[in-house]
């Protein structure tokens, strides 16, 4: 037999064991384990991720895969799950990832419980709906499915969900990268981050979270001399810290792109008005880069943050009684600075721009998630997501993003993993009329769900899939 009719052979054979998908009875299943991973109450503070990662054991134990729950010893209520699905070792594992955890919630305002999964409109609402329930039920979907399907795997599939995310590390991805760190190593991770965004009921286009935002804290405090309210002090702490502020808010770190922003902006342009396009592709031309960046800080403040390291001023406390001149006062700079940032040095620099030695710039790193350089657009994972977007999300670029904010991937990065944030398909119009991520309605479509369960499913069957 030729070696061309032995390959052809060889692959209607793979193909005829991989039984096709019945999506009918796939999508009621997702809505079953969406559901129910919606009305546990995770958040932090207020609840626990032990029922979920309980859930999703008795979920795996169904299909027949082992898992093994890791919990810091210190937190057994905030448990880790993590599952293997072996392949034939060509390839460098896969690792799939969601957090079990959200953030927590006012009960008082939300019109439907928070953790309802209430079904109205063709939305499900709920806390944790778009954070980060959704990666987890198209995780454990993509995960399970391919045990069912028993598709032959180039790479070990990795499905892991993980604890604390939204504010306590410590419990969940920084002791899995200490304790547990060959348990969840990979080639590849996908997990939280990105998303199909629509604008006016129209697909502008799908992001992928490459890179992000390194979350840095900087305390200034101000001292005086205490006094009487009758008598104004040039020494005045809570006018020295207003000064110090002021500088800070007036200094603006300066523009620096890396191959994410770059290639975001670029292919950005190519769905975008006429003006804005001109604005996006004229970010590097030196006669008119002073004028777009004021225009994005003015208009487009998430463009503008994706630009620069950005500084913050949110707290300030000072003083106790009108008439008491207090002795200190202290203001707290929320800085998210790019991946490569040389923090050291950026702490001088504040200190050169606050110019009052009266005003200590104290360091208050609150976050301890590492730096790392963004994750590569030129690799089979990159062009995995590239061709399974087109297929769901036709006519529309994939575009690489830098979050501004914070994820675990961070870590993971820090270790040389090569990580993407995905996600279900967004309308932008959701997060400033309350119904996105950490939002008081937070919803989902729940077509939007289902798309995301199929686009996640044939990502990973394509990347770990045997060739």
């Amino acid at each position: 037999m030729s070696r061309f009719l032995l390959l052809l052979c060889t692959a209607t054979l793979l193909q005829a064991q991989v039984p096709p998908l019945d999506w009918a009875k796939i999508e009621a299943e997702t809505l079953k384990h969406f559901t129910a991973l919606v009305q546990i109450n995770s958040a932090d503070p207020g609840g626990s991720e032990k029922p979920v990662v309980d859930y999703l054991k008795s979920v795996l134990d169904r299909e027949g895969i082992p898992s093994k729950v890791l919990a810091l010893p210190t937190a057994p209520g905030r448990p880790n799950i993590v599952a293997r699905l072996k392949g034939n070792g060509k390839k460098k594992p896969l690792l799939i990832v969601g957090h079990s955890d959200t953030v927590n919630i006012d009960p008082k305002k939300w019109t439907h419980p928070p953790f309802s999964a209430h079904r109205e409109g063709g939305y499900i609402y709920g806390r944790g709906t778009v954070d980060d329930k959704d990666n987890l039920t198209a995780a454990l979907m993509a995960f399970i499915l391919l045990k069912r399907q028993n598709v032959p795997l180039d790479r070990d599939v990795i499905f892991l969900s993980e604890s604390g995310e939204e504010g306590d590390t410590a419990v969940g991805i920084a002791f899995l990268v200490r304790e547990h760190y060959p348990e969840i190593d990979a080639e590849y991770c996908l997990a939280e981050g990105g998303s199909a965004v629509r604008t006016d009921g129209r697909l502008r286009f799908v992001s992928v979270q490459t890179t992000e935002k390194l979350p840095f804290g900087v305390r200034l405090v101000a001292n005086g001399v205490a006094g009487h309210g009758s008598m104004p002090l040039r020494t005045n702490a809570v006018v020295k810290i207003a000064q110090a502020v002021s500088r800070i808010a007036a200094w603006q770190p300066p523009m620096r792109l890396n191959d994410t922003t770059r290639t975001y902006f670029e292919r950005l342009a190519t769905v975008s008005t006429p003006e804005e396009k001109q604005r996006y592709n004229g970010l590097l031309n030196p006669d008119k880069t002073d004028a777009i960046q004021e225009y994005l800080a003015v208009n487009e403040p998430r463009h503008n943050s994706m630009i620069r390291t950005s500084v913050s001023p949110n707290i300030i406390t000072a003083g106790y009684r009108i008439n008491v001149i207090p002795s200190e006062a202290e203001a707290t700079l929320d800085i998210r600075a790019l991946p490569d940032e040389d923090l050291p040095r950026l702490l001088e620099t504040i200190k050169s721009i606050v110019n009052d030695p009266a005003v200590k710039v104290i360091p208050a790193n609150r976050s301890a998630r590492p730096g790392a350089m963004p994750s590569a657009l030129d690799n089979e994972a990159f062009r995995s997501i590239e061709a399974v977007a087109k297929k769901y999300y036709p006519g529309v670029p994939t575009l690489p993003t830098m979050s501004t904010g914070a994820t675990d991937m961070a870590f993971l990065r820090g270790k040389g993993m090569q990580c993407y944030g995905i996600g279900p398909m967004i309308d932008s119009e959701d997060g400033p009329k309350g119904y996105g991520a950490h939002s008081d309605q937070e919803r989902i479509l729940e077509s939007s769900l289902q798309t995301f369960v199929k686009f996640h499913y044939d990502l990973v069957e394509q990347l770990a899939g045997a060739k």
